[in-house]
């Protein structure tokens, strides 16, 4: 194994070139083809070319002579380098379903050398994902100044996240026209992951502040612009970028004196999922509304169990 395992400073690496040459083989190219999400197969693609570099292949021939040792070697690497146990079951996964794959086709001789090779345990998202109480989404919510063109959008753009639960490539990526009616609904039409379109009905306060804001922001040209636009700079007129709503959640917690460590998008995401399961909304509409694949990931934001005041201790009398 050690003529395949580079250490220390001489771990070589792959050029692109050589790390295309996997798709040499036919069943590692249709596997790579049939991953519809560019998303995961882009994430996929690095996890392969990771451990590709660690073991130094060179070509898919190689490929076939791994060895349960190659992969327990490279998952040791792994925690060595401090990455996170969801990052590392996603690497392992990547690498056990690219083998599935050819050994159904015959591809590769042998069984799968990443069964059995031990996972990090899934770890919950509490503390990872911070939500904010009710009262910090108030304060939030409440931050920006409704005068100013860039105050007046900011509050939309906080109203859409906080009470949508969107992610910020979604909001950013909000057009006019994505504001439609549907059975006398106004509903947001969001674009989510993997191209999955989903139509959320539009909070009235959501509603209100997007009006102001169109109202304010009286410089658009007629048609299907982007919702929310850039303001300053060489950008302004253009759609805010995703980075651009982080950085309008940032600025306007700091302003009103939320000290959330982590806090970012995905906390108001969180925010908005554990509102919205403690105000008794179906967990599978919840799952539906955010636009999870999986209802596991659903169940991160059900902390409707840690609530203080559900606790025994409030039960017992004396």
């Amino acid at each position: 194994m050690s003529d395949l395992i580079p250490t220390g400073g001489g771990e070589r690496r792959l050029s692109a070139a050589e790390f295309q040459q996997l798709a040499t083989v036919p069943a590692a190219a249709e596997w790579f083809a049939n991953i519809d999400n560019p998303r995961t197969r882009r994430a996929y693609q690095g996890d392969l070319a990771d451990f590709c570099n660690f073991v130094g292949l060179t070509g898919a021939e190689e490929f076939r002579a791994i060895t349960r040792a190659h992969v327990l070697a490279w998952r040791a690497q792994l925690e060595k380098r401090g990455l996170a146990g969801a990052t590392i079951r996603r690497k392992l996964a990547a690498l056990a379903s690219l083998f599935d794959h050819l050994l159904e086709n015959n591809a590769v001789a042998g069984g799968n050398p990443v069964h059995g090779v031990k996972r990090p345990r899934i770890e919950s998202n509490e503390g990872k994902t911070p939500a904010l109480g009710d009262d910090q989404a108030k304060m939030l919510l409440t931050a920006p100044d409704g005068w100013t063109l860039k105050g007046i959008r900011d509050r939309a753009i906080l109203a859409v996240l906080l009470y949508h639960g969107l992610r910020r490539e979604e909001a950013a990526q909000l057009m006019v026209g994505d504001m439609q009616e549907r059975r006398g609904i106004k509903h947001l039409k969001v674009k989510g992951k993997g191209g999955k379109t989903r139509y959320l009905p539009l909070h009235p306060v959501a509603a209100e502040r997007i009006h102001a804001y169109l109202e304010k922001d009286n410089k658009r040209e007629p048609g299907n612009d982007s919702l929310f636009r850039s303001i300053r700079g060489r950008t302004t007129g253009s759609g805010i970028s995703a980075n651009g709503i982080y950085t309008v959640v940032a600025q306007w917690a700091k302003a009103a004196g939320i000290k959330v460590e982590g806090l970012g998008v995905h906390g108001l995401r969180a925010t908005a999922a554990t509102n919205a399961l403690e105000h008794d909304a179906d967990i599978a509409k919840v799952q539906e509304w955010l636009g999870h694949a999986n209802i596991s990931t659903t169940r991160l934001y059900d902390r409707r169990g840690q609530r203080p005041e559900d606790s025994p201790t409030y039960k017992v009398k004396y």
